[in-house]
């Protein structure tokens, strides 16, 4: 009979009004949890309406209520001060698993935007909620196979197995000055590169100018090596010999002696500018490994054996005509104002940082910077539909479609919010409003019950 729907739909009220009150609950009590995503319940009703002639009865249906998670909202983004504390600035999702390290397939694979990760014993990543953030590996060339689609080629990044680094010179800048009204040497005219009694890398001939620049090798090593330069018979060009200090560090070709890797001369033009065209001393240095093996060519050279260092090239930047800086001749006296040399002696590992692409990158204190892991940002079509794994964390149904790791920034996927955490997306003041609501609802879905209960008491009375 009808009452007894009424009823039913009082108490249906009394149910889902329940529920509703559930989800504002979690929400009020989350409010400052990381990456929190808010419940949003939804009523729909019950009841069936048939059309057609006759007298037709309404029985009530009653209510039933929806939870969803509003995972697609996203929260404000916070200052923090740790350095791996990051969050996502747009759409998408960290990818993080429950364990570290011997994952199976079996092992979940889940989506957060949970972003307040620490280091734990072992020196992984891991948030509060105890999950671990992967990432793509970098290789030591600095490439990053990033697969939009194959998990099994992320790791879980760990900041524990960082060594010290050191890092090899590969360029040289060479800003100086060198004085057109030089006299020319008597030397100059039986200068001969090739001959030690002759040049100025065996000291045979002293050199109108010479400076020592510094290098380091593959092990963070120090050398040594010198640009020695004689003015030549020839208007605005300079004979030039770079030669490594002791010449006992190098093992050199039939072309060179006393420690020469590289001979030539330098050229101007009438505006006292680097005359590349005309300038043939080498512009590239390509040092060979202490072991490399054979005899060495002409124009060749090596690290020594003793040294044990391996191989490396160095670019020689000495300037070009209409740029600033690089070598130039003007009637001013000589001088090396500056040299820019790149590569550091051994450091240790000192901090981590994290930019705005994902990169994850290890700071030594001889100032290199290594990118050791890029952060992917998973996407999927429907981020509402995804379930909750707890813990701020998500996996992907049916109804969210499958996901896509992207490169941060690429595509629809946000990008890394370095030092940054997310707030839930929790409007208080909504909370409040719909929790006065939601009691209002139950205390009317109450008296409900207790008139469908007067009434039937009176249905009862009338056999009396």
């Amino acid at each position: 009979m009808s009452l007894n729907s009424a009823l039913a739909a009082g108490a249906s009220g009394l149910i889902s009004n329940s529920s509703a009150l559930a989800g504002i609950s979690d929400n009020i009590a989350n409010v400052n949890t990381v990456g929190y995503k808010r419940v949003n319940t939804n009523f729909f009703p019950n009841y069936s309406l048939s059309s057609g002639a006759g007298d037709v009865r309404y029985a009530a249906g009653g209510t039933s209520t929806l939870s969803k998670l509003d995972v697609s909202t996203s929260g404000l983004l916070n200052p923090a001060s740790s350095s791996t504390s990051i969050a996502i600035d747009g759409n998408g999702f960290f990818v993080v698993r429950p364990n570290p390290q011997d994952v199976t397939g079996f092992d979940p694979v889940l989506f957060t935007r949970s972003g307040n990760f620490e280091t734990d014993s072992g020196g992984f990543l891991r948030n509060s909620a105890g999950m671990y953030l992967y990432g793509w590996p970098v290789a030591s060339d600095g490439t990053v196979n990033a697969n939009p689609s194959n998990i099994d080629q992320l790791e879980a990044i760990n900041l524990s197995n960082i060594g010290g680094a050191a890092e090899a010179t590969s360029s040289v800048r060479i800003n100086a000055n060198l004085q057109a009204s030089q006299d020319v040497s008597p030397a100059a005219a039986t200068y001969d590169a090739t001959d030690p009694a002759l040049n100025m890398a065996s000291g045979a001939v002293t050199s109108d100018f010479q400076r020592t620049i510094q290098i380091y090798d593959s092990q963070g090593g120090v050398r040594s090596l010198t640009l020695s330069l004689l003015k030549s018979n020839n208007p605005n060009e300079w004979h030039a010999e770079l030669h490594v200090a002791p010449p006992t560090d190098v093992t050199t070709g039939t072309d060179f002696n006393s420690g020469q890797i590289a001979t030539g001369v330098l050229a101007f033009d009438t505006n006292g500018q680097i005359d590349a065209a005309n300038t043939t001393l080498p512009s590239t240095l390509s040092f060979l490994s202490s072991d490399a093996p054979g005899p060495l060519g002409a124009g060749q050279f090596q690290w020594a054996a003793a040294t044990g260092i391996g191989a490396q090239t160095i670019s020689l930047d000495l300037g070009a005509a209409g740029t600033p800086g690089g070598i130039t001749q003007y009637d001013s006296p000589s001088t090396l104002n500056s040299t820019r040399v790149n590569g550091a002696i051994f450091g240790s590992f000192a901090s981590v940082d994290v930019d705005k692409d994902g990169f994850v990158s290890a700071r030594f204190t001889n100032g290199v910077v290594r990118k050791i892991y890029q952060i992917p940002i998973a996407t999927v079509a429907n981020p509402n539909g995804m379930a909750t794994a707890g813990g701020s964390a998500f996996f992907v149904t049916p109804e969210s479609g499958a996901f896509t790791l992207n490169v941060p920034g690429a595509g629809a996927s946000g990008s890394i919010a370095p030092k940054a955490l997310e707030n839930s997306n929790v409007d208080i003041a909504t909370e409040f409003s719909n929790l006065i609501i939601t009691q209002r609802a139950y205390s009317a879905s109450s008296r409900i019950i207790t008139t469908a209960d007067e009434m039937m008491a009176e249905a009862i009375q009338m056999k009396r």
